[in-house]
């Protein structure tokens, strides 16, 4: 078992090893400081395999309902964990289970943990992703505060086998350096875009919109929804 998580901690290590500077969006753009990661053992991530690679949205919901809504979230980011604790919930029982809205999940990185649990939600696959960002958001206080990276990625690590994946899948997935490029790639080119500044932030009917309760939420959808 140490073998393994010191393994799975050089593959990590191996994502983070070039330096990728995951910084918070300015109001006006993205800072471009980003260095792509050559590790020894790392796949290749030559910038025309990155562009080529293409991050699949993460939806829920009617793809046709009468409405959309994005969020956008860091794994890290402590008042996303409270927004789908108390918030969610009531909202995918309410609105995307009925069909009234479709929903959109987009990850925002602020920082190595935040991206390391994004690579390991989004290596289960869209079938489940969801699920693993439940647990992730869910029990954020214990492996975003386990202590050091080699503690974290322990975490990351038995989050991941209990939703099924086995070990050499997740060490596949994140020795995928074009993918990590490419999710960095998209973070920005999204947040640049829908001008995103915190999380968690939300795009309804193209509009931007921050944090709120179930009750504003529900009121606001209500009210675009014209019931």
């Amino acid at each position: 078992m140490f073998r393994k998580t010191l393994t799975l901690f050089a593959v990590f290590a191996m994502a983070l090893a070039a330096g990728y500077l995951l910084i918070k969006p300015e109001p006006a753009k993205v800072t471009e400081s980003f260095e792509l990661p050559f590790a020894a053992n790392a796949q290749s991530t030559d910038p025309d395999s990155a562009e080529e690679t293409v991050i699949e949205e993460m939806v829920l919901g009617n793809p046709d309902a009468p409405l959309t809504v994005i969020e956008y979230a860091s794994f890290t980011c402590p008042h996303c964990a409270s927004f789908h604790q108390n918030t969610y919930y009531d909202l995918k029982k309410n609105y995307i289970d009925t069909g009234k809205i479709k929903f959109v999940f987009r990850e925002i990185y602020f920082d190595k943990y935040g991206i390391w649990a994004s690579m390991i939600a989004r290596c289960a696959g869209p079938e489940k992703f969801f699920g693993l960002t439940d647990m992730l958001l869910s029990s954020q206080r214990t492996w975003a505060r386990a202590g050091d990276d080699l503690a974290i990625v322990n975490e990351l690590s038995k989050i991941a086998r209990l939703a099924g994946m086995e070990e050499d899948q997740i060490q596949g997935c994140l020795r995928d350096g074009v993918k990590i490029k490419a999710l960095v790639e998209w973070y920005k080119e999204n947040a640049t875009a829908d001008n995103v500044r915190s999380t968690p932030s939300f795009i309804i009917d193209g509009q931007l919109y921050s944090n709120m309760s179930y009750e504003e939420f529900s009121k606001l959808l209500d009210e675009k929804l014209g019931s």
